[in-house]
C-alpha cells in the first residue's frame, strides 16, 4: 500500500512538472512594441546625424575669421577664399559670399548675406520637427499597445464556446499585462529621450546661428571696411 501511494504520488508530481522537451511559450510584446522600436531606431539615427553636422558645421569662428582678416589686409583675395573653401560649416560659406560680392557695395553685401543666413538655417533644422514628432506620437503609441495587451487579457477570459467565462490561465493573463507595461514604458522612454535630443539639438543650432550673425558683422568689416565702403571706392577717391 504504501508502494502504491508513492507511485500515485510520482505520477502526479510527474504530471504538474513540465516536460523538459516541451517547448514553453514566452510572452510576445505585441505590435506596437516593434513599431516603437523602428521608432526609436529612426530617432537615434536622426540625433546621430545631426550631432555629426553639427560637429562639421560649428567652427572656432573666432580664429577663422582672425585669419581671413589677415589675409585680406594683404589684399591677398585668392587666398582668402581658399581657406573660406577649406572651411567647413555655414560660417565659412558667408564670409565667402560676402568676399565674392564685395564690389556690389553695402547693400550687396548686406542682400547676399541675408541670402545665405535663411538657405543655412533650415539646413541646420533639418530632421528636428521629425524628431519633435516622435516625441509627441511615442506615447500615444505606448497607449494603444497597452490598450491592445489589456484587450488579450479581456480575450484569454473568454473561453471561445462562451462557458466558463472569467477564467483564463494565470500565464495566458500575463502575457497580455506584459505586453501592456512594455508597451508603456518603451513609449514613455523614447518620448523622454527624443525631447532632450531635440532641446539639445535646438541649443546648438542657435549657437550656430549666433556665430553666423556675428561672421555676418565681421564679414562687412572685412570686406567693406569699418565705414561700409568697398577698398576699391575708396582707392579710386
Amino acid at each position: 500500500m504504501p508502494l502504491g501511494l508513492l507511485l500515485a504520488a510520482a505520477n502526479s508530481t510527474n504530471l504538474l512538472t513540465p516536460s523538459p522537451a516541451t517547448p514553453v511559450p514566452q510572452p510576445g510584446f505585441g505590435l506596437m512594441f516593434w513599431v516603437l522600436v523602428l521608432i526609436s531606431a529612426a530617432a537615434i539615427a536622426v540625433v546621430i546625424e545631426r550631432l555629426l553636422y553639427f560637429h562639421r558645421a560649428q567652427i572656432d569662428s573666432a580664429q577663422f575669421l582672425a585669419g581671413v582678416r589677415n589675409v585680406i589686409k594683404r589684399d591677398n583675395v585668392i587666398e582668402a577664399l581658399s581657406i573660406c573653401d577649406a572651411t567647413p560649416g555655414p560660417v565659412a560659406r558667408l564670409v565667402k559670399a560676402a568676399i565674392l560680392n564685395r564690389d556690389g557695395g553695402r547693400g550687396r553685401v548686406d542682400e547676399v548675406i541675408e541670402e545665405i543666413g535663411q538657405s543655412e538655417v533650415p539646413r541646420l533644422e533639418h530632421n528636428l520637427p521629425l524628431l519633435a514628432t516622435i516625441a509627441q506620437v511615442a506615447p500615444l503609441l505606448g497607449l494603444i499597445g497597452t490598450l491592445f495587451g489589456f484587450a488579450a487579457v479581456f480575450r484569454e477570459l473568454r473561453s471561445p464556446d462562451g462557458l466558463a467565462v472569467g477564467y483564463a490561465a494565470p500565464g495566458q493573463m500575463f502575457d497580455g499585462m506584459m505586453q501592456a507595461l512594455y508597451s508603456a514604458a518603451l513609449g514613455i522612454g523614447i518620448a523622454a529621450f527624443c525631447y532632450a535630443a531635440y532641446n539639445y539639438l535646438v541649443h546648438r543650432v542657435n549657437l550656430i546661428v549666433l556665430d553666423m550673425e556675428r561672421a555676418s558683422r565681421e564679414a562687412v568689416k572685412l570686406t567693406l571696411g569699418e565705414n561700409g565702403h568697398s577698398s576699391d571706392s575708396e582707392k579710386s577717391a
